[in-house]
């Protein structure tokens, strides 16, 4: 229940000191749900985000489900950093509190198989079977705990179940030929429902009574003995005998099914359908929940609803110095988060030189960031610390060169001859392995990335994931795991491969990522970045690791910035030019630089245009640079846009600094500062929708068209696809003769000719057109 801070006299009981256990002020608590309105650190946030409270939460539980699986990969990742001997996991437990409604979520029982087939003993998921969910019954017409049980059991868990309270013990002691048991077995979950809110006399009467021997067992109880007999997970000694049990098994996981009631000792909510949305009590209710706990609180003091006291049996009472100390024996308070990460020694400048080269043979982005990717984990101080994810697809992306020396994880080892052992890149499975290799399940993959990119604080040991994935298969389809890595104050890399919505075609549109970036802007959390060429991945990957794992860099932010990033690349072979020796680095990182500046033989009176383009976009504008030169004399200066989420974000930030200081200086955007001198229009080009593009279009100063892949993905050959789409090279011809002729740099009917001269209205005008690399 919330209150407000405006109580009056508190009774004796009460306290505006720390709580209970000396973390929490009465002050604090009054702020339930009120994280700005009070000022700084005197509200609390409603559920648990170590974002918001970062010094208490160490693991945000929503949506539903994720929690499941991402305890699982958690006790796995304890495991991975046991093995690998980066630290000593053997006393560490993992524990998931959950309830039997979220299990109905897929994530909550996806992958309880790999925890039984890792033999993780280190995990025990406790749910809490009240038999609800939001607006009814979990099963009314069943069983869900024997139902949860048929799953867990057959998934080689080791299964506990607390489902009656020790007052059922004398009652089953009695039933010596099982009536009373058939009758626990027979009655639906529903019923168990009813049963919590209704009268003594309804339960001797519907429960007992159609049976002579259960009514003869509970003839010496009253109605309101009935109606009190508990649950399991009421009972406290039950609930110790069941956890310590879980701690002390070997070789399984273990789960508690533990029998409640919703809303417990509140009556007025006690095993109501509407539980979940009753958000009130009263002044009757409240006194009837004190008499339920036997608190000395007086009926004066329960008048006013809204204002109840705290009750505090006081700092030198029995129970509280018990409490604390326990809580001493035990090593502190949970929960608590700490960050006290070992600091690391970030590589040198040479480890990215290789890929400033450039290459003469085509290469595609994907493979110069794995080049890079090897060889950071070749690095003495963090290359043991990486850990390279990917669900069953390192040979997709050319990482199956890692298997013989980094080995793919496995508890077991590897107890057979791979079938492929007589080659250079065989597969090799070590208990000490690096790889996580993670089957089909990007769900799977993302649990493992919650665990490495959090070890930092958890473990207190930086570990540096590197996830890669089909880009589709990321944040449209795990997004719910990416806002827990930003909540979880999460760091690592994460790779979308096979980027862009025409270089995959051949998968059609279930592999046509045309989105990605801007269902990544909606993270505040993820940094994204669409590199073009080869040589600006490595200043993106240092500059990503100096901010997440420069320890020390920055006062303000001691132990990092509380980001992960991004990269979208390329499965097309595209050519790759060196580092330009101007390279403009802090712009590259900002998201917008000049790669070249378009040069005609007209000179300053030609028509000018700025082509802007990401990823495998920057190919066409290239040679649309070159059309434009030769067959129409216009100069094209081409930018390469690297982060076109970045660019809207510093736009943003520097109105919403304009907003606050009116009397201030005004800031400018880096966009606008960076287009403001430059002449004619802007066309905007990447392999996504044009809305991409268009998050940075009212900053650009210039006249401003997009060029995009809006629409379905198709399967045909990139050149097929990016005519239909209208983005190839001779597209952005036409586009830039009709926004010249519009300005009345051009005769309107160059535009005309040119798109008739191309045809892009027609994908069967490049039907001769090889196919580069990578098949589509």
């Amino acid at each position: 229940m919330t209150r407000s801070s405006s109580r009056g006299t508190p009774p004796p009981v009460c306290t505006h000191g720390p709580s209970s256990r000396g973390r929490l002020s009465a002050d604090q608590l009054d702020g339930f749900r009120q994280e700005v309105s009070r000022g700084p650190h005197n509200g609390l946030s409603s559920y648990p985000h170590p974002r918001l409270m970062p010094d208490f939460w160490e693991f945000p539980t929503v949506s539903m489900g994720l929690a499941a699986l991402n305890s699982i990969y958690q006790a796995r990742f304890n495991r991975y950093l046991h093995n690998r001997s980066i630290k000593d996991t053997s006393q560490q437990h993992v524990w998931a509190f959950l309830g039997d409604g979220e299990m109905g979520e897929p994530e909550s029982l996806g992958a309880i198989g790999l925890a039984a087939r890792e033999e993780l003993d280190n995990l025990t998921f406790v749910i809490n079977c009240n038999l609800q969910q939001l607006d009814g019954p979990v099963r009314g017409n069943g069983k869900v705990i024997q139902e949860l049980e048929a799953f867990f059991r057959g998934a080689g868990w080791n299964v506990i179940k607390v489902i009656w309270g020790r007052e059922w013990d004398n009652l089953l002691a009695q039933d010596h030929d099982g009536a009373l048991l058939n009758k626990m077995n027979t009655t639906p979950d529903g019923q168990f429902q009813t049963y919590s809110v209704e009268s003594g006399e309804y339960i001797r009467e519907n429960f007992f009574g159609g049976d002579a021997r259960l009514r003869q067992m509970v003839s010496g109880l009253s109605d309101e003995d009935l109606r009190r007999l508990p649950r399991g997970g009421h009972d406290y000694r039950k609930v110790y005998a069941a956890f310590k049990s879980a701690t002390e098994h070997v070789g399984q996981p273990t789960v508690i099914l533990a029998q409640t009631i919703k809303g417990w000792t509140i009556e007025a909510l006690e095993g109501r359908n509407a539980t979940h949305q009753m958000k009130k009590l009263t002044s009757d209710d409240l006194k009837a929940f004190r008499d339920r706990l036997y608190l000395p609180i007086e009926d004066k003091d329960l008048e006013d609803a809204y204002n109840p006291p705290y009750f505090h049996p006081g700092t030198d009472s029995p129970e509280y110095q018990y409490m604390m100390e326990r809580r001493k024996q035990l090593g502190g308070s949970l929960p608590e988060r700490r960050v006290q990460p070992k600091t690391l020694t970030l590589p040198g400048d040479d480890v990215y030189k290789p890929l400033a080269k450039g290459s003469h043979a085509p290469v595609a982005t994907t493979m110069a960031l794995v080049r890079l990717f090897r060889d950071l984990m070749k690095d003495p101080e963090i290359g043991h610390r990486i850990v390279p994810i990917a669900p069953d697809e390192y040979r997709t992306f050319g990482m199956d060169s890692m298997f013989p020396t980094a080995k793919i994880y496995s508890p077991h080892g590897q107890n057979y001859d791979a079938v492929d052992r007589n080659l250079l890149l065989s597969w090799k499975e070590s208990t000490a392995g690096q790889l996580l290799h993670e089957g089909i399940s990007e769900a799977g993959a993302m649990g493992s990335v919650l665990a490495a990119s959090t070890a930092y604080a958890t473990h207190g040991e930086p570990m540096i994931p590197f996830y890669i994935f089909y880009s589709m298969f990321g944040f449209q389809r795990t997004g719910d795991w990416m806002w827990a890595l930003g909540d979880q104050l999460g760091r690592g890399f994460l790779i979308g491969a096979t980027a862009g919505r025409t270089t995959l075609t051949g998968e059609g549109l279930q592999h046509a990522d045309g989105h990605s970036p801007l269902l990544a802007s909606t993270n505040p959390a993820a940094v994204h970045y669409d590199p073009a060429f080869a040589y600006e991945i490595p200043y993106i990957v240092k500059d990503g690791l100096r901010r997440m794992y420069g320890y020390g860099l920055d006062e303000t932010k001691p132990y990092g910035e509380d980001v992960f990033y991004y990269l979208t690349v390329y499965n097309e072979p595209v050519p790759q030019p060196a580092e330009p020796e101007s390279l403009d680095v802090a712009a590259l990182l900002k998201g917008l630089y000049r790669f070249n500046e378009g040069q005609v033989a007209d000179g300053e009176d030609a028509p000018r245009v700025q082509l802007l383009a990401s990823g495998v976009g920057m190919p066409w504008v290239l040679k649309a640079q070159q059309i434009l030169a030769d067959e129409y004399s216009v100069a094209a200066d081409v930018w390469s846009v690297t982060s076109w989420n970045e660019l809207r974000r510093d736009a943003v930030a520097a109105e919403q600094h304009n907003l606050l200081h009116p009397d201030e200086p005004e800031q400018v955007p880096f966009v606008t500062e960076q287009l403001k001198d430059t002449k004619g229009p802007v066309v905007a080009v990447s392999d996504f929708m044009r809305a991409v593009q268009d998050q940075i279009s009212r900053w650009v100063p210039n006249d401003y068209t997009s060029l995009g892949t809006d629409g379905w993905g198709l399967a045909d050959t990139r050149a097929a696809a990016r005519r239909h789409f209208q983005v190839d090279a001779e597209s952005i011809v036409v586009a830039t003769l009709e926004i010249l002729a519009k300005r009345g740099d051009v005769k309107p009917e160059v535009a005309a000719e040119a798109a008739r001269k191309f045809r892009i209205d027609d994908p069967t005008a490049v039907a001769g057109v090889k196919q580069e690399g990578a098949g589509a």
